[in-house]
């Protein structure tokens, strides 16, 4: 399976609303919770997650990058930053609806990168970091066999660049019986069955 401007959309749209409501079930009290980010607390991943899969993702459709001041922005100190996320990450999705957002490419870290490739990884981000927040949270997070093969992909095709550049760390092992959503939190560095004590 390839993200595209076929099936593209739907499985960014479906891991949106995932993620979206995991966020809108975070409570202000639990920000200095552990995540599955080794480095980072709750409130630091929030901040990140909002950022890449809300308003850098929006942008990234129009082949802009996020205005600047919104880089250390905190957005989990808004009393309302889980009905903002969910409003602009819909606009992301929305932007991404677009034909023409899928064509061409972008410039990543000086290089140009196919759009279908950077849609891919706002995908796996969204899923990614959904899972992060939802694990840290006791949530469970679900996703469906279609995009957790196309997270798989990703994680596959993309693994090596992201671990170049500390976006995954080492590469957990898996048992054979693992399925794909498994795979993929494992090739992308995570634990399936980490839980906040561990």
């Amino acid at each position: 399976m390839t993200t595209d401007e076929q099936n593209g959309p739907a499985l960014m749209s479906a891991a949106a609303a995932e993620t979206a409501r995991v966020v809108g079930n975070v409570n202000a009290g639990e920000l200095d919770r552990k995540t599955p980010c080794a480095d980072w607390d709750l409130r630091t991943l929030l901040n990140h997650t909002i950022l890449w899969t809300a308003y850098s993702a929006e942008q990234r459709a129009y082949g802009k990058s996020v205005a600047e001041d919104l880089m250390s922005k905190d957005f989990a100190a808004a009393p309302g930053f889980a009905a903002d996320y969910q409003a602009q990450v819909a606009r992301a999705v929305q932007a991404w609806s677009d034909p023409k957002a899928w064509a061409g490419g972008r410039s990543v870290m000086g290089s140009e990168t196919p759009a279908t490739d950077i849609a891919a990884m706002l995908i796996a981000e969204m899923v990614l970091h959904g899972w992060d927040i939802a694990r840290a949270t006791g949530q469970d997070y679900q996703c469906s066999q279609e995009l957790a093969n196309e997270l798989l992909q990703t994680v596959e095709t993309q693994g090596e660049m992201f671990r170049q550049y500390q976006g995954f760390a080492a590469i957990v092992p898996a048992p054979d019986s693992a399925d794909a959503f498994d795979r993929a939190l494992s090739l992308s560095g995570r634990d399936p069955a980490w839980k906040p004590g561990n």
